[in-house]
């Protein structure tokens, strides 16, 4: 009986040559699977079937939003659990306030009514130093009495409208989330059908849709991964960029009290290497106001193209912003894109170089990242 790795095995082999047939002579030598078990079907190269390409970055596309539908729905829930929590503290608060509140306009009541005048009219008249040092200590008792529940009003009356407020914030969060939820599920139902009229109009839709599950799969379990681990190698690079910075002659100059950071693609692409070898095959290139990169591990391609943006809050800071990546050959989603770029920070921080450095510009051109740091005290 024959094992189930090579029924596996012989499933992909039937994939690979039924995608040769989609694909010109010079791209069929690109088709290897990056999974060493032969699991999954590779996704295409570079150069391939432009019909099929579409069908597969439209697939991409409604496998990375159906994860963010599943994401969503699970953040909503935790965002209703949220709201009615805060709804029921508030209400228990307000409660627990009205006391509060009663005794609170009491005593304001007395003071504007002159029902303390009183004591200090008999602080006056008082005829001996121990009659005065007996009104002081009652009017001490009274005074601090008022003031203990002015305080604990204030107090509770803070607290309550903090719940309110943190209520009124997730209630607007939720509603958000609803409407981007609603929007995906509209999204993916569109893709879904435009798969579907693709692969009806292929050469042959069994077989294509056949490589559409694999290609799902291959990302899912395999594609997916290994773009998250080269972002996450380039966050732990750049957490350590400022250190590099300040250590290698010619980066960083001064011109009175501005500070002057050039940093050439070739030092930043050595520096990448001394922190992770993954980075061998991979490289940095800035120009005109862009900044790339690119790299191969084995029969897998990443590009990524983006920019650096200037970020004052919460703290000061070079934002990198992605607006393309490629992976295969593929362009991925926008929601990939913005949930790599929210999971990992490929910043650069100018006061990890010194804490009161701040960046006003940046410029990328002719292989060099330029910054213009100043002082702020």
């Amino acid at each position: 009986m024959l094992s189930r790795p090579f029924h596996s095995r012989m499933r992909a082999a039937i994939l690979i040559l039924f995608c040769c047939t989609l694909l010109p002579v010079s791209s069929m030598n690109l088709l290897t699977s990056a999974d060493p078990a032969g699991s999954y079907a590779p996704p295409l190269p570079v150069q391939g079937d432009e019909a099929t390409r579409k069908l597969l970055e439209q697939t991409l596309s409604s496998a990375e939003i159906e994860r963010e539908i599943t994401r969503i729905t699970a953040e909503q829930k935790v965002l209703e659990q949220k709201v009615s929590k805060l709804t029921e503290e508030a209400a228990e608060k307000k409660l627990a306030i009205a006391d509060k509140q009663e005794r609170a306009g009491a005593v304001v009541r007395s003071y504007y009514m002159g029902d303390r005048d009183g004591l200090l009219a008999a602080f006056l008249s008082a005829k001996s130093i121990s009659r005065v040092l007996m009104l002081f200590d009652y009017y001490e008792i009274i005074i601090g009495r008022d003031r203990d529940i002015l305080s604990q009003y204030e107090k509770q009356y803070k607290d309550m409208q903090t719940t309110l407020t943190s209520a009124e914030r997730t209630s607007r969060e939720l509603a958000e989330l609803k409407t981007s939820l609603e929007a995906q599920k509209i999204r993916v139902a569109e893709l879904n059908q435009e798969i579907e009229s693709g692969v009806r109009n292929s050469a042959d839709p069994d077989n294509m849709s056949a490589l559409l599950k694999e290609f799902t799969l291959y990302w899912e379990n395999i594609g997916l991964h290994e773009v998250k681990t080269y972002f996450k190698a380039l966050s732990s690079a750049m957490n350590k960029l400022p250190e590099f910075v300040q250590n290698r002659d010619g980066v960083l100059s001064r011109e009175g009290m501005t500070y002057n950071l050039n940093l050439k693609e070739e030092d930043l692409n050595e520096f990448l290497v001394s922190q992770n070898q993954l980075f061998e095959d991979f490289a940095f290139h800035f120009e005109d106001g862009a900044v790339s990169a690119s790299g191969t591990s084995g029969q897998l391609t990443l590009t990524l193209t983006g920019r650096y943006t200037i970020q004052n809050e919460p703290v000061n800071g070079l934002m990198f912003h992605v607006d393309h990546i490629v992976f295969n050959g593929l362009e991925l989603p926008e929601s990939t894109r913005l949930a790599l770029e929210e999971e990992f920070d490929l910043g650069f921080y100018p006061e990890k170089i010194v804490s009161f450095l701040r960046a006003t510009e940046v410029n990328s051109n002719d292989g060099v990242l330029f910054v213009k740091l100043s002082l702020s005290f």
